[in-house]
């Protein structure tokens, strides 16, 4: 009784199940980044560098699963479409984890581009605006996503075609797709093609620049007052 209650309360207020979902999505990365989440032991460079080739192949499997059920429901095969999107959803859900964990247990890495390599004056900037896509769309695409998964979770093929089940799934398809895509890229060249140092120690050598400029100029500064 109590769960055919709940599975009405979940079908008559969808709208506010996702925002409940999302704001717990985003807390706990939120959480993670801020490291007030003291659920994550401690990750070794080795295990952070799995995780994130571990987090590349769960991304691209989710990929292949969002792009063969949107395949599949354009065939009118709604089962194996129902079956593609949970499977994504559910990888989806394993990447949380494991990206979570990496963020809370390890640490987060800096691009990191030398002179002479392939594109070396421009890549960053790539990059970086391919990385800000990314993170945006996903930031973009958990209530949307969420929005559709509920709905499907909770209603017949018959009663989806009476909700917005069909153009929020469109949306949550074209920005979860483009997300997975760019963070597959983003990934292939900050761990094959180019290189990374700890976010850590990316600040500590911005900070340092500066600081050693400052104080270049202050020696500068005494040898001229000298003369």
């Amino acid at each position: 009784m109590a769960t055919t209650t709940q599975r009405r309360l979940v079908k008559e207020h969808p709208k506010a199940i996702t925002g409940v979902l999302s704001l717990v999505g985003y807390a706990l990365v939120l959480g993670a980044f801020a490291g007030v989440i003291p659920l994550f032991p401690p990750l070794s460079e080795q295990t952070v560098i799995l995780f994130s080739d571990l987090i590349a192949i769960v991304n691209s499997l989710a990929l292949f699963a969002i792009l063969i059920g949107w395949r599949f429901i354009r065939r009118g095969e709604v089962q194996k479409h129902r079956v593609a999107m949970l499977t994504a959803f559910a990888l989806i859900c394993v990447f949380l984890v494991l990206y979570l964990w990496k963020v809370g247990g390890g640490f987060e890495k800096s691009f990191v581009v030398e002179n002479g390599q392939f594109l070396a004056s421009i890549i960053k900037p790539i990059y970086l605006l391919m990385l800000a896509i990314h993170i945006g769309l996903s930031v973009l695409a958990v209530p949307v996503v969420l929005y559709a998964v509920v709905l499907g979770l909770t209603h017949t093929p018959t009663e989806l075609a009476e909700t917005a089940h069909a153009r929020v799934g469109r949306i949550a398809v074209a920005s979860w797709s483009i997300s997975l895509a760019l963070g597959i890229v983003t990934y292939l060249l900050l761990n094959h093609v180019y290189g990374w140092v700890p976010r850590e120690e990316a600040l500590l050598m911005f900070l340092a620049v500066p600081a050693r400029q400052l104080w270049y100029s202050a020696k500068s500064d005494d040898r001229t007052d000298r003369h």
